[in-house]
Order: C-alpha cells, then structure tokens, then sequence
C-alpha cells in the first residue's frame, strides 16, 4: 500500500486537507484514540464512519511477531507484513528507529545476511511508514535511519514519500531522516528535489573499487571519488554532514592503506566516517578485527583530519545481525568467504544452521 493511495481514500471520504493531515498524523505518530475524540465532530461523517475500519487496516500493515532486546538498549523487531512476510525494524537507544525499505535486497553485499536471499518484493511507502508507527507503540521515536533490510535506492519512490510524510506530519525533523545507500545516481538526482531533504548515508566499505566490486556485487559501479564527490555537493546543499558507513572485517579493509585512502577521499570533506566492527559469527570466514586495532584505526582516522566514530553494531549479543532474524524463520543462506586473492566463494548453508552471516 502506498501512502498516495490512502490520501485517495481520504478524498474519497469527503476529507480536506486538514482532516488528511490530521488522520495520517495520528497513525504515523501512534497518538492515543483518545486524542482524536476532540476533532471527529469536525471530520465529514462518512470519514468518521470509514475511519475505524482504515485504522484496523493501516495497524494491520505491520504487527510485531517477535523482540529481541539486547544489552545495549536497543531491540531487534521481527515485524509481520500483511500478505505474512517479515521484515525487521530495530529500535536504537536514543529514540532511533532502523526501518527496513525492501524484503531482501539485491545487491548481495557478501557479509550481509539479507542480500545472501536476493529480493522478494518492494515495500509501498505505508508499509514503511507503519514501521514507525508500530515502533511507536513502544516507545518514543526522533529519528528514522533507512538502514534496515533493502537498499532504498532501489524503491526510491515509495521511500521517498515515506520520508515526506515522515519529515512533515509525523514529526521527525529533516535532519533525523537519515536515507542509507550503497550509491546511486538517481539518488543524488532525486533527493535535493524533495521538500524534505533527508541526511544521507553512502555505504563505502572500501576506498578499492575492485574490492568494493566484490563485497557489494550488484551495486552499482560508481568509483568511491565518484561516490564521495556526490556525496559532498549533496552535503553542503543541505547542510547536513554525510556519514560514511564501513563495516570493518578483519584482514579485508581495516589495513593502513584503506586508513591512507580514506583520509585521500575525506579529509576536509563535510562528513563523518562511521567505523562498524562487522559482527563475527562462529564458523564463517570473515571476522571482527580486535577492538584495539578498530580503536587505532578511528585514532589515526581522527588525527589525519577525518571525523570517524567508532560504534557498536546493534544487538551484537541477541545475534541479531541484519537479515538474522528473518533467515532463522526459513529459508537458505549462503556461506562466503573472502579469499587472499579477492575471490569470493559461495557455501550454501541451511537455513536452521546456527551459522549465520551478521
């Protein structure tokens, strides 16, 4: 479903644009029942008379199958879709929300679980969207980051128009909007377009581009000056920083000459480099460097000029990496593994096999 077509109905309903603000703004803000009471006798009657029954049917848009808290404060959500799909949301200490924009993703980043199953289907932007809303439910959310399961480049209109209903009558400053990439020139086209300009995220992982080839597949061949360049016009015309994500696999990119590329590609730059220890899982190749030597390198990154923070994957103790929750309820997972060489080989595994990729 998409957020469009709601609005159709609304208008359908006798709604003016008012009444359609209003009644998107409950749903995406997760407002009390009671908080609607004061204004129904304002609302056209036979919106009143529709309004429970859309309700039922945006709540049932994403239902909460299970949670996964973990030390940190965060919690892994697997969340229920109406045609009994799943996706995964993750609430974030500090009112964050990670919303999923896909079910799967096709560009297959090797050390990611859920690219390992391709993609199944596209998200509509009211799916997306109920997301925050069932979040909601829960607890407080300011920030939205679309860093979840599918790359949303890939599902750009619907993300888009989440993020417009978000960034105006659900409450989330522009800023909080955080859209995540692995790189795409219609991103950078649409974005600056919009009326709310979301900060972005560009996944960069490597300053190679043949390694950067093989660890992202499919994504789409833009050199990281390239991609860095087009980061840096979108930041200074919004005035948000870009923040760079670089999951750090031990022995793969967390050497001193990816800490002399990034400096080459960032420094002076308005970014911020995100260092993101990947999560190792017992039994498959690839591992997580020692905390000392992802220490060292956010230390050299911050004294060569580049703004780096060095964070803590979610739910690192709740396996809960991303697409971990969704293959333990079925299907195959692959194995991968990073050879001297570059080479990447391909094991496929069960998908009750305990071992599997964070």
């Amino acid at each position: 479903m998409r957020i469009d077509a709601i609005r159709q109905r609304l208008r359908a309903l006798g709604a003016r644009p008012g009444h359609e603000q209003s009644v998107l703004r409950h749903w995406a803000c997760a407002l009390p029942q009671q908080r609607r009471s004061a204004r129904e006798d304002v609302l056209p009657l036979a919106l009143r008379e529709a309004l429970p029954a859309l309700e039922e049917e945006l709540h049932g848009l994403a239902q909460l199958r299970s949670e996964h808290p973990a030390e940190d404060g965060s919690a892994r959500l697997l969340v229920a879709l109406a045609d009994g799909q799943t996706v995964e949301s993750v609430l974030l200490p500090r009112d964050g929300l990670c919303v999923s924009t896909q079910v799967g993703c096709a560009v297959g980043c090797v050390f990611c679980m859920t690219g390992q199953g391709g993609l199944l289907r596209q998200l509509g932007s009211a799916e997306i969207v109920a997301q925050v809303a069932l979040a909601r439910r829960q607890r407080a959310v300011k920030k939205v980051v679309f860093m979840g399961m599918g790359e949303p480049a890939h599902n750009l209109d619907n993300v888009l128009e989440a993020i417009d209903l978000l960034g105006t009558a659900g409450g989330v400053g522009h800023k909080n909007l955080v859209f995540s990439t692995v790189g795409d020139e219609r991103v950078f086209e649409r974005l600056p377009q919009g009326a709310v300009k979301p900060a972005l995220a560009l996944s960069l992982h490597t300053t190679k581009p043949e390694l950067r080839a093989q660890l992202l597949p499919r994504a789409p061949r833009i050199d990281p000056e390239d991609l860095v360049a087009h980061g840096e016009r979108y930041a200074r015309a919004t005035g948000y920083p870009v923040q760079y994500q670089w999951t750090l696999i031990d022995g793969v990119n967390d050497g001193d000459d990816e800490v002399d590329g990034i400096v080459r590609l960032l420094a002076g730059r308005y970014a911020v480099m995100n260092l993101i220890p990947y999560n190792t899982v017992d039994g498959l190749a690839f591992q997580r460097p020692a905390w000392e030597r992802a220490v060292a390198m956010a230390g050299a990154l911050h004294r060569r000029g580049v703004l780096t923070k060095l964070r803590r994957s979610a739910g690192q103790d709740v396996e809960g990496g991303c697409g971990q929750l969704r293959a333990r309820v079925g299907g195959e997972v692959r194995r991968i593994e990073i050879r001297p060489a570059l080479g990447v080989t391909l094991h496929s595994l069960s998908g009750s096999d305990p071992a599997i990729v964070g």
